[in-house]
């Protein structure tokens, strides 16, 4: 490969990255906000060394705490942000456009970008769904994982739908809740709301399956390794 052509593949790379950078490290971070609420509330007893937790009580009695049903309430409130990602693939064809169809920086650049992005965001929501499955594993509520799974679906396929198409972001249902619900009422009964948002539902439904297999195939592997490791110690 000739060196004028390695330079404008890096050229072209820092345009895209750079024109991408500011949108998809706030998207991204909005869908860490819940994974990392779901540890706080659905799995640690406490963060790291220290005894910070929300609140600082056993898993099986935090329901018995308004504090913990207030970062649930938060954490329902940000979840849609991770599968709303998904919906982010839209920007590609404008990331594409941006390289002049230029193969090399398609392949190289734009797709692996793309690929870990939406990676992310929604193994962000595949985790935190797993964490909140433990948390009713723990409280003897195994039976009832499928029904929130299903649930917290459907609720994230709304969540997407007011943030795509109505750009209602999460922090609305405190600062505008009156205009959501409004919103809710009026717009969500309509048969291309409904349609956008059962399309959604699905494709978060069908995508969460294999990702939630592989996230727990891969979790038990490692801590096979890891038991395997302390032994031979």
């Amino acid at each position: 490969m000739e060196p004028s052509v390695i330079k404008s593949i890096l050229l072209s790379a820092f345009e895209i990255l750079h024109g991408n950078a500011k949108w998809m490290g706030w998207n991204l971070f909005l869908a860490l906000v819940p994974l990392a609420l779901s540890v706080l509330l659905f799995r640690r007893t406490q963060l790291g060394t220290s005894t910070l937790t929300l609140p600082p009580i056993a898993l099986q009695s935090r329901h018995r705490f308004w504090l913990w049903w207030v970062g649930v309430i938060v954490f329902v409130a940000f979840l849609p942000n991770a599968p709303y990602i998904l919906t982010d693939v839209i920007h590609f064809i404008d990331a594409v456009q941006m390289t002049g169809s230029e193969v090399w920086v398609i392949t190289l650049v734009v797709i692996p970008l793309y690929v870990l992005f939406i990676f992310a965001g929604f193994e962000s929501y595949v985790l935190s769904l797993i964490n909140v499955g433990y948390y009713l594993n723990q409280r003897g509520l195994r039976r009832y994982i499928l029904v929130m799974e299903l649930a917290v679906h459907l609720l994230s396929a709304i969540g997407v739908y007011l943030g795509r198409f109505l750009r209602y972001n999460s922090w609305d249902l405190v600062t505008r809740l009156d205009d959501v619900a409004l919103t809710m009422i009026d717009d969500l009964t309509g048969k291309r709301p409904l349609l956008a948002i059962g399309v959604i539902f699905l494709l978060t439904t069908a995508l969460y399956l294999p990702f939630k297999q592989v996230t727990l195939a891969v979790a038990a592997y490692s801590k096979k390794g890891a038991n395997s490791e302390i032994e031979r110690s």
